[in-house]
């Protein structure tokens, strides 16, 4: 059986690359407090947007999906679940919910990770908070679509044992005043998933765990940020370093290193998002329809609506539309795309 020796792998991580994500990231926890104090509507505004999209995002990166408007109201608790897709969907707010009111209480301990899966599996009847029965594996497919085994993992018979010897182990290290916290985490979602304790879940429960490690650390940007939207933009590398680091994971000759690296981009992009959203809501210095004009010509590629209405939470939706309309009469920028897939790109010819 593998072995978690969080504090020895910890110590080996420590790449220049690492180094440089960890310094990053450090220096914008160390001014997150600014952020939080400046701009309380503009955060109010940034979570409402972060749930839907984390509960969207988590969901749809296993194929789990719903309408935009059963999506919201099930996110806002308007609706019951009216079919499997919309109950695993109101699981997972509410399993949110959890993480981001009482995250200081939830530590991660076996019994709590079966809890924290019931709470997933809620609106079914009784799928959650057991461990798998049959021993699964990890398939992908191939560019013929033909399926294939990437990983096997713990054995159901194993699994028990495992998760009670890594949750042992990480809280070891986790109380250890010479271990960064940050770096464990990156370990710990990996050993989660190779284990993969759970019949059905364990990617959604990856995300929530990562969310809940964040927060106890003492990492924010995850509630205004959703990182499992970051993640989902970058689903094919976050599957290329869950497979490079987990080769070798049950004789203990795996690398963490680029899943860790993954992750912790996308920590620290959400940090850089989370300022940027913030900065750009303060700045008074120009109007509302001057900010969403800035906000398209600074953009490397076409943004739709919805990207600029999450860009510039304070601004409303009539306002981007009336100023979408008249930069369009202008010429400053060029529309692409229809329905839902319309977006714009400002007029690079003016």
């Amino acid at each position: 059986m593998h072995t978690f020796e969080y504090k020895l792998l910890s110590e080996k991580l420590l790449t220049p690359s690492i180094v440089r994500q960890l310094s990053g990231i450090h220096e914008h926890k160390g001014k997150q407090e600014l952020f939080l104090e400046a701009s309380p509507d503009v955060l109010s505004s940034l979570l409402k947007i972060a749930v839907i999209q984390s509960t969207r995002s988590s969901n749809r990166i296993e194929g789990i999906v719903a309408t935009d408007s059963r999506l919201k109201e099930l996110v806002e608790m308007d609706t019951a679940p009216a079919n499997r897709s919309e109950a695993e969907i109101a699981g997972y707010r509410k399993a949110l919910s959890l993480i981001h009111e009482s995250y200081e209480f939830i530590e991660p301990k076996p019994g709590v990770l079966r809890q924290l899966h019931q709470i997933l599996y809620s609106f079914l009847t009784s799928e959650g908070g057991h461990y798998k029965n049959s021993d699964n594996i990890i398939e992908e497919k191939d560019s013929n679509g033909v399926s294939h085994v990437r990983f096997r993992p713990v054995p159901a018979f194993q699994t028990p044992e495992a998760v009670e010897k890594m949750c042992q182990a990480f809280s070891d290290a986790w109380e250890d005043p010479k271990t960064d916290q940050l770096l464990l985490i990156p370990l710990f979602i990996l050993d989660f998933l190779s284990i993969h304790p759970f019949n059905d879940g364990n990617g959604r429960m990856s995300r929530l765990l990562t969310l809940l490690l964040l927060y106890r650390a003492g990492y924010i940007s995850g509630k205004y940020i959703s990182l499992e939207h970051l993640v989902e933009e970058s689903k094919e590398t976050y599957y290329s370093s869950l497979k490079s680091s987990s080769q070798g994971w049950h004789e203990n000759q795996n690398s963490y290193v680029e899943f860790t690296e993954y992750l912790l981009g996308v920590i620290l992009r959400s940090y850089q998002e989370l300022e940027s959203r913030v900065r750009l809501s303060q700045d008074r210095s120009l109007s509302k329809p001057a900010r969403v004009e800035q906000v398209i010509r600074n953009q490397m590629t076409p943004v739709s609506k919805r990207k600029l209405l999450e860009l510039l939470p304070d601004i409303g939706t009539s306002t981007v539309e009336r100023t979408l309309s008249s930069l369009l009469k202008e010429g400053k920028i060029i529309k692409t795309g229809k329905g839902r897939g319309t977006k714009y790109f400002f007029n690079s010819d003016l």
